[in-house]
C-alpha cells in the first residue's frame, strides 16, 4: 500500500485560499474515485472536491471553518501501490457536475460537524510558525488584517497555526485574550450557560463583507416618506387581471423601474468605487441586487440589465432568483455583478432602517413597510397608504444633495405611477 496526498486544487482565478465548510468523509472511510471528499467555499459559492482515486482516508486537513491555502494538503489516502503519483492536486469537478452553487444547508451542516466531530478524526493542525521578524509581512487573510487593525494588534507578534504559518482568526483571538489577561484564557466551566458557535461558511462571508462595508464606507442615510396609495391601487388592478403564467406583482418591480429612470439622470449612482485606486467605475447597465434572506443567511441575487426589462420581466426575474437563492440552485453569475442594491424586510420592514451598502457599490435603497397614516391634503387629514424609503450612500463620492435628489425622483414616480410607463 502507498500514501497519496490530495491537495486543494485551484478553485477559481485569483483565489489564494478557501474556507473548509463540510467533510463528506471521515478518517477510516473507504472512498471510490470521483467520490466527494469535502466542500470549500469561496465568495459565497461552494465547490465540492472529488477523490482522484480509490483508497482509504487516513488524514483530513482540519475542521469546518478552517481557512486552507490553495495547493495545501487536503486529504491523504492509503491507496494500492500501483496507483498513480503519490502526491496530486484533486481534479476540480466537471462543469456539469459541480457548477458553483450556493448551498443553504452548508452552514448548518458545518456547524453540526464542528459540534459533533467523529471520534476517529485526526487533529492535524500544523505546528505553530515562529513569530515574524520586524519587516516581514505576516501571512493573513484580509478579514484577519482588518480585525487586527481595528484592535490595534501587531500581526508580526502573533504565531500563525494555519498553512505555511498563516495567521487565522483563532490565532488573533488568542493573542487578544492574552493581551487582556496576561495569560491564555481558561476554558469555560462545563456548567456555565455559554454556547460557543463557530462562524463558518456563508455566515462568515457575510460577516467579513459587512465589516469591510462598515469600516471603509462613510454612510449617509436619507429617509423619505412616500404616498403609495395610487401605486397600490394600480398594483391590485394589474394583479387582478393578469394573464395566466405571469407573475404576481409586488412593490419591487415598480421600485426597480423607478430606479432605472432615476439612474438615467444620475448615472454616477450606478457605480462601484475602487477606493484603493481612487476610481469610480460607472456602469451603463443597471444590475440591481435584491437582498434575499435564505435559511443559510443573506445573499444578493442580481437582476441583470434591469434597464432593458419591463415591469413583468422584472417581477418574473425577481421571483425566479429569490427561489433559486433559497433552494441553493443560484449560480455564481446570478449572485455577482450588482451595481446598486434593494433591501426590503417586507411586512417586518419597520418605519425606518439604516441599510449598509453592498461594497463596492455606492448606493442602496431600503424599503420599509406600508401602513395607513393620516395625511394632510391641504384641507383635511385623510387616510393614505404610506411607506418610507431608507437609502444609504457612500458619502466619499455621493453628496447629500445628489442623494436627496435621487430619492425624490423615485418618490415622484411611485406617487404618480403613470410616470413609470411614460417617456417624457
Amino acid at each position: 500500500m502507498a500514501e497519496r496526498v490530495v491537495r486543494l486544487p485551484d478553485v477559481g482565478e485569483g483565489i489564494a485560499e478557501a474556507e473548509l465548510v463540510e467533510w463528506h468523509v471521515k478518517v477510516g472511510d473507504v472512498v471510490r474515485e470521483d467520490a466527494v471528499l469535502g466542500a470549500v467555499m469561496t465568495d459565497k459559492a461552494t465547490v465540492e472536491i472529488p477523490s482522484p482515486a480509490d483508497g482509504r482516508v487516513i488524514w483530513l486537513a482540519g475542521s469546518a471553518g478552517d481557512i486552507l491555502a490553495i495547493g495545501s494538503d487536503f486529504v491523504r489516502l492509503e491507496v494500492d501501490g500501483k496507483s498513480a503519483q503519490a502526491t496530486e492536486a484533486a481534479t476540480p469537478p466537471s462543469s456539469a457536475a459541480s457548477a458553483l452553487a450556493q448551498k443553504p444547508d452548508v452552514a448548518a451542516s458545518a456547524s453540526r460537524m464542528a459540534a459533533s466531530e467523529p471520534p476517529n478524526m485526526l487533529k492535524s493542525q500544523p505546528p505553530a510558525a515562529p513569530a515574524h521578524h520586524a519587516g516581514d509581512r505576516p501571512l493573513a487573510a484580509p478579514a484577519v488584517r482588518l480585525r487586527a487593525r481595528e484592535a490595534g494588534a501587531d500581526l508580526r507578534q502573533i504565531r500563525g497555526t494555519g498553512p505555511a504559518g498563516r495567521i487565522t482568526h483563532d490565532d488573533l483571538d488568542a493573542h487578544l485574550v492574552r493581551g487582556r489577561t496576561g495569560t491564555t484564557a481558561a476554558p469555560y466551566p462545563t456548567q456555565a450557560a455559554v454556547t460557543d458557535i463557530k462562524i463558518v461558511g456563508l455566515r462568515r462571508k457575510i460577516a467579513e463583507k459587512m465589516s469591510v462595508a462598515s469600516s471603509r464606507i462613510p454612510h449617509i442615510t436619507y429617509v423619505e416618506e412616500v404616498d403609495v396609495t395610487a401605486l397600490e391601487d394600480l398594483r391590485a388592478k394589474l394583479n387582478g387581471q393578469k394573464q395566466t403564467g405571469k407573475p404576481k406583482l409586488t412593490m419591487l418591480p415598480f421600485l426597480m423601474r423607478a430606479m432605472v429612470r432615476a439612474i438615467a439622470e444620475q448615472q454616477h449612482l450606478n457605480a462601484h468605487f475602487d477606493d484603493e485606486a481612487g476610481i469610480v467605475h460607472q456602469h451603463a447597465g443597471v444590475h440591481i441586487g435584491i437582498a434575499t434572506q435564505t435559511p443559510a443567511g443573506l445573499v444578493v441575487p442580481v437582476v441583470h440589465h434591469a434597464e432593458a426589462r419591463d415591469l413583468w420581466s422584472c417581477a418574473a426575474e425577481v421571483a425566479r432568483l429569490a427561489e433559486a437563492a433559497r433552494n441553493g440552485s443560484a449560480t455564481r453569475d446570478e449572485l455577482t455583478g450588482s451595481t446598486i442594491t434593494i433591501t426590503s424586510l417586507g411586512a417586518l420592514g419597520g418605519l425606518a432602517t439604516t441599510p449598509i451598502i453592498n461594497h463596492p457599490e455606492v448606493a442602496i435603497v431600503g424599503v420599509n413597510r406600508i401602513a395607513i397614516r393620516p395625511h394632510w391634503n391641504g384641507a383635511a387629514f385623510v387616510p393614505r397608504q404610506m411607506m418610507n424609503l431608507s437609502s444609504s450612500f457612500d458619502h466619499r463620492v455621493i453628496d447629500g444633495f445628489d442623494a436627496a435628489q435621487f430619492v425624490q425622483r423615485i418618490k415622484t414616480q411611485l406617487e404618480t405611477p403613470a410616470m413609470i410607463f411614460i417617456d417624457a
